[in-house]
């Protein structure tokens, strides 16, 4: 008989001392608490995958041997990092998965929850249709109790299309969209195991603010607030069950602060829900500076005090309120800054959008480091894994229903985007990240009574306090939302708002984009990260602050408390449809790779350091990577007070001092005039002193030296670097989980060499693999400003990884190669997969650059020794080029 695998839940002992912080994220709405007799289990191991119709694969015994095995996350194909254009696949694609359910599970009611899958889907369970299923961002969910097999093989068949298709949201063909649906179970699948007498799931229960638990908050002060609590409990047995729900809510440290149990009753069949209050003195409010998260776990109780179901939520007690001219007040206090942020889509380099839940968090962490306060989720509810991430990491969110530009008269489409707002609402709706409802269609002329029926909708939902909803200002039935989104009047007069109404408040969703046409899309702010220097700190200063009238950082910070901030558009690179390049105007690329601007947004960031996980205190950072073609005036950013810059050893050295009269944004771009000249460094290098050369940036606060940055030019390409970019977070076990390994082109001093056009492959060994191979240009990776990030996936068994990475074309007098060792951990949840199937999950890519093995410490050695004798040689090559060439 088929067995599954259960890899457990990792000891917090077991940790390694140094480990960073480690995110935490829910399942199907929850944190597994233990002892309730609730369970989860990743289904997300070992899929057959199958790319087209597949006639009658929806059937149990159907033959699915040569299928390949893949795992979820899963978003059809890998493609290159320039993905856009509509190259990637649409249509139909078929997965299934064979599994033996463990006896223990008998008896237990059992859910199987999908977080999204891509466009029309049908769920099957041993050839039973469980449900069918139109858009793709949101749960599917599907009840197998009564379908399961207990005595061999069961087999769950999804079927899904991406193919285009007006019927539902976003409804807009590919080829005339602004970003990439790309497809397939692009989530994580969860199966939910309790008891009989249950905790209900809000999105299959299908009612109205019910279903599962809902968590508001009311009279919310520092001295005080009420917790507002709603539990719908079901009875699924042939008795009556009476018992209590009791609620326990624990500070962050732990500490108990609140303790309430409630008298419940349901009759066989039956489903009820309680309403009860906790009242919590001098509460840790939550905030973006502050995001203060209590945990509340939630237990059901039979008569004899035994625990039959229940768990753990995490939530933030604030107040939120939109007071038209007034503005913005959080938890009873007017927001006397902008609230600055970006404009998030959920792809990601290679993978499109099936991310893993730590990427997630990295992308939020990210955000968060640079001081951001708001993320518009454009144009979609997104994984929650990255709402997790933004009620611990401190970042407002905006949810957006799926739309864009499209709207279809027939009744069904407005139909099943009004059941997208709901079932979004009851997934998102204890998030303390939660900031503004979105639920229109973006930039789309709907009816107006679509848009009256929109917020009504989430009012229903959410009929509580600190709900509100925000629509275009231009749109139909704008007149009916509390909150206008729409550029400030100092911005472009084009598109800046003609008249403010004292009873609205407005933000602009997003800003800084700048095209010449919306054909072409030629714009400053479109830059990609390898076009270098002078493309950046042309997009940096734009964002900043142009010297033209537009929506930038700075006007945002010179508008009255009525319009209260703005949303970048956009944070990341990502991939798009109807336009054949990407979209680059992120602060960062596909592979979040930090372009100037990312440091320009970071140097507005209060210099103060605090307790938050992102990065937080002074910085500074010179942006100029003294290249021959290097700007003589060098732009600097920084949040401190004063900059001293200094160009060589005993060397010119400028100061610049901020204007703290000045209104604007905090930091602005700072540029010190004629300050880099390649010809010196030449002469200074010919003279051999090239350790003389160098920019050294020092901030300055309260006239001490709290940051600094030294930038050296890079020298001769001599070898690899290697690290990993993952935030401090560990690599689980789960066949899914991965993350960005970077190699850089550097000189012997370890300067990065930002102009190289090499091309690097990579090796692996051990626990993981590589995503991609040569067909889309990720193993070997092109150099691109120095660098050529790769991905590596974890497989089902924690162990080590090696990653070894060297130039494509090696030879005596190419960069040595650099070698790089990670070790994951085992999966926080157990997993369940076919053993037979899961060994045939590929662990290496196929073609020529994949057969190279991994070099011993001896050949490594012997390379560097070659090296050494190398630089030898060139010593006597330079000596005659000095003597017999051209020395100045």
């Amino acid at each position: 008989m088929k067995k599954i695998t259960l890899t457990m839940l990792i000891c917090l002992l077991c940790l390694p001392l140094w480990a960073a912080h480690q995110p935490e994220f829910s399942t199907a709405g929850f944190f597994r608490l233990e002892n309730t007799g609730r369970d989860v289990y990743s289904m997300n191991p070992a899929w057959r995958f199958y790319k087209g119709a597949a006639q009658g694969a929806d059937a149990k015994e159907f033959n699915d041997k040569d299928w390949m095995v893949v795992s979820l996350p899963h978003g059809i194909e890998y493609l290159p990092t320039e993905a856009s254009g509509c190259i990637n696949y649409q249509g139909e694609v078929w997965y299934r998965k064979h599994f033996t359910p463990d006896a223990a599970l008998k008896g237990k009611k059992l859910f199987l929850h999908f977080e999204a899958i891509m466009g029309k889907s049908k769920v099957f369970v041993n050839g039973k249709q469980l449900t069918e299923h139109f858009g793709g961002y949101l749960p599917v969910v599907v009840d197998v109790t009564d379908v399961l097999d207990w005595n061999g093989d069961n087999v769950i068949a999804v079927w899904t299309d991406n193919s285009d298709d007006p019927s539902y949201p976003p409804g807009k063909a590919q080829d005339v969209l602004d970003y990439t649906y790309f497809g397939g179970i692009y989530r994580d699948c969860w199966l939910i195991a309790h008891n009989n007498i249950f905790i209900t799931d809000p999105n299959y229960a299908d009612e109205v603010a019910g279903g599962g638990l809902f968590v508001a908050y009311n009279n919310v002060s520092e001295a005080s607030a009420d917790v507002l609590l709603k539990i719908q409990l079901r009875n699924e047995t042939k008795k009556s069950f009476a018992g209590i729900v009791e609620y326990e809510l624990q500070q962050p440290d732990g500490q108990q602060v609140a303790f309430l149990n409630a008298k419940v009753r349901v009759k066989p069949g039956k489903s009820v829900s309680s309403f009860d209050k906790l009242l919590v003195k001098n509460p840790l409010l939550w905030s973006p500076s502050s995001p203060a998260l209590y945990n509340l776990l939630v237990r059901i109780r039979d008569e004899q005090g035994n625990v039959i179901d229940g768990y753990r939520r995490r939530i933030g007690i604030r107040s939120i309120e939109f007071k038209g001219k007034d503005g913005f007040w959080l938890n009873g206090k007017r927001y006397e800054k902008p609230l600055i942020g970006a404009n998030r889509h959920q792809d990601f380099a290679v993978v499109g959008n099936a991310v893993a839940n730590s990427i997630h968090w990295r992308d939020a962490k990210k955000l968060k480091d640079v001081g951001m306060e708001v993320i518009r989720n454009a144009h979609c509810p997104q994984d929650p894994a990255f709402m997790d991430a933004c009620d611990e990491l401190g970042l407002f969110v905006i949810v957006n229903t799926p739309g864009w530009q499209f709207w279809n008269d027939a009744p069904e489409f407005a139909q099943r985007v009004y059941s997208d707002i709901r079932n979004l609402v009851r997934r998102d709706r204890n998030h303390a990240c939660v900031w503004l409802w979105e639920p229109i269609l973006n930039e789309t002329w709907y009816p107006a009574d679509f848009a009256k029926n929109t917020n009504d909708i989430v009012h229903a939902e959410y009929p509580y306090p600190s709900c509100y909803c925000g629509s275009d200002s231009e749109a139909r039935g704008h007149e009916v939302f509390p909150v206008l989104f729409a550029h400030p009047q100092n911005a472009d007069k084009e598109w800046a708002i003609k008249e403010l109404d004292p009873s609205k408040t407005y933000f602009t969703r997003e800003w800084g984009d700048n095209v010449d046409d919306w054909n072409s899309h030629n714009s400053p702010s479109r830059v990609a990260r390898n076009w270098g220097e002078q493309a950046m700190l042309i997009q940096a200063q734009h964002y900043a602050s142009p010297s033209y009238p537009y929506t930038s950082y700075d006007a945002l910070f010179q508008t009255s408390r009525q319009h209260v901030g703005g949303c970048l558009w956009h944070s990341f690179d990502h991939q798009r449809g109807y336009h054949p390049d990407p979209f680059y105007g992120g602060i960062m690329d596909v592979f979040r790779q930090p372009k100037y601007s990312y440091y320009m947004f970071k140097a507005q960031r209060p210099p103060v350091k605090s307790d938050l996980i992102a990065e937080t205190g002074p910085m500074v950072f010179i942006a100029n990577e003294m290249t021959p073609f290097s700007g003589k005036d060098v732009v600097v950013y920084s949040n401190c007070d004063e900059v001293r810059l200094t160009f060589n050893k005993d060397g010119k050295t400028s100061t610049y001092k901020k204007d703290k009269g000045r209104q604007g944004m905090p930091s602005p771009v700072i540029t010190f005039p004629g300050m880099y000249d390649f010809m010196v460094d030449k002469a200074l290098s010919r003279d051999r002193k090239q350790e003389d050369v160098y920019l050294l940036a020092e901030g300055l606060i309260d006239g001490k030296v709290v940051a600094t940055h030294k930038v050296t030019p890079a020298r001769r390409p001599e070898k690899l670097l290697l690290w990993v970019d993952n935030e401090g977070t560990n690599l689980e076990a789960n066949g899914s989980d991965f993350v960005t390994v970077v190699a850089a082109i550097a000189d012997k001093q370890g300067n990065i060499k930002r102009l190289n056009n090499y091309f690097i492959k990579f090796h692996i060994e051990g626990e993981g693999r590589i995503l991609g191979s040569a067909d889309i240009m990720a193993n070997p990776a092109p150099v691109k400003w120095g660098t050529a990030p790769v991905l590596v996936q974890s497989t089902l068994k924690p162990g080590k990884i090696k990653v070894m990475a060297s130039v494509l074309m090696e030879g005596s007098q190419m960069p040595i190669s650099a070698e790089l060792e990670l070790e994951t951990t085992p999966a926080v949840y157990p997993l369940v997969y076919n053993q037979s199937e899961a060994v045939l999950i590929p662990l290496t890519v196929t073609g020529k650059t994949d057969v190279q093995m991994s070099k011993s410490s001896a050949e490594r050695e012997v390379e560097r020794l070659q090296k050494e004798l190398n630089a030898l040689k060139l010593k006597e090559v330079e000596r005659q080029q000095t003597e017999f060439g051209e020395q100045r």
